[in-house]
């Protein structure tokens, strides 16, 4: 499969759950219950030591429905030994020129982070497949709506604090698709072995962001003209 037919994959599905742990223990069972809640592009951060071990093992145990990347992938060597290991794309919270040469190179989509108009064009026109918006949460959904008029080409993957309230706003401002972590898998819910509380967490952003497609952006009220004192 190759990045352009990776990247319709990650947008139709229309959330990339982000798995940031401190061991990886408890990988494998985190993406099954991520996968039984819908989300079908998952994310194994770097920053997990052993994920890109866990990785393997998760791609026979998940099947191949499920998009299966990794995550702060920070250089160019660290995106040749995801991409050896089998990530399928690749995430990174920064720009690196040199990082996604070498997921063009492989034919593996690449997401850079980037925050500025500046920044997300340099990440477009150096190659990225789409370029996550990141951190999210400090511009919000009107930011990614102001995005869309000068860089409708560009489609955008809001992450870093996207949650069930806000989800559907980033969706209908014209996100392509959104990035989501602790909201759907969070360390308080690996330590009570919470499995199927994240499966339906997983469900409600899957849901939510339907829901957002399907349904068109309310019209604002008329506004009422104000009325003066009657001097006729």
């Amino acid at each position: 499969m190759g990045a352009r037919e990776t990247v319709d994959r990650v947008v139709t599905g229309g959330v990339v759950a982000i798995i940031r742990l401190p061991s990886a223990d408890d990988l494998l069972p985190a993406a099954e219950a991520i996968r039984d809640g819908g989300v079908t592009a998952i994310e194994f951060t770097l920053t997990t030591p052993g994920a890109l071990q866990a990785l393997g093992l998760a791609r026979i145990k998940l099947g191949r429905g499920i998009l299966l990347g990794v995550g702060t992938v920070l250089t160019a060597e660290a995106a040749r030994e995801a991409i050896r290991g089998g990530a399928e794309f690749l995430v990174a919270p920064n720009f690196n020129p040199e990082m996604v040469r070498a997921g063009r190179e492989a034919d593996v989509p690449v997401i850079p982070g980037a925050l500025t108009p500046t920044e997300i064009v340099q990440a477009w026109e150096a190659g990225a497949s789409m370029v996550k918006l990141f951190p999210a949460n400090v511009v919000g959904p009107r930011y990614v709506k102001d995005l869309q008029g000068p860089l409708p080409h560009i489609p955008l993957l809001p992450t870093g604090g996207v949650s069930l309230d806000s989800i559907a706003a980033f969706i209908r401002a014209g996100a392509a698709a959104v990035g989501v972590g602790g909201e759907i898998v969070s360390a308080e819910l690996l330590a009570r072995r919470a499995f199927p509380e994240i499966t339906a967490r997983a469900r409600a952003f899957v849901e939510a962001v339907k829901d957002a497609r399907e349904r068109p952006v309310p019209s604002a009220p008329p506004i009422k003209p104000i009325e003066g004192p009657d001097t006729r």
